[in-house]
């Protein structure tokens, strides 16, 4: 929101704790995260698809650039996937061999 300037409707959040409140675990809760997740990385990938290097690199409102701040979301994500696959793998749920 912030990189295209899209603050007024900013949500505010005044700690961890408000900010990643975790709804009751149902199916459709889980159903409704995975679909808000993927729109969210959609749309940086429609942000990057249509980016300049030098926009890369411009400063983001209260943040660092793009490119950083994707670079700490990609080390984020494969942090926590190491972790669910380590987990996975510790509790027998992951395969030997994967067909795809």
């Amino acid at each position: 929101m912030r990189y295209l300037g899209e603050t007024a409707n900013e949500p505010q959040a005044e700690n961890n704790e408000s900010t990643f409140r975790l709804p009751t675990e149902t199916l459709d809760n889980w159903k409704e995260t995975k679909q808000e997740y993927f729109h969210v990385h959609r749309e940086l990938e429609k942000i990057l698809a249509k980016s300049e290097q030098e926009d890369l690199y411009r400063q983001i409102p209260g943040e660092r650039s793009l490119v950083l701040e994707l670079k700490s979301l990609a080390l984020h994500n494969a942090y926590h996937i190491g972790q669910i696959v380590f987990l996975s793998k510790m509790q027998g749920a992951w395969t030997g061999k994967r067909s795809f």
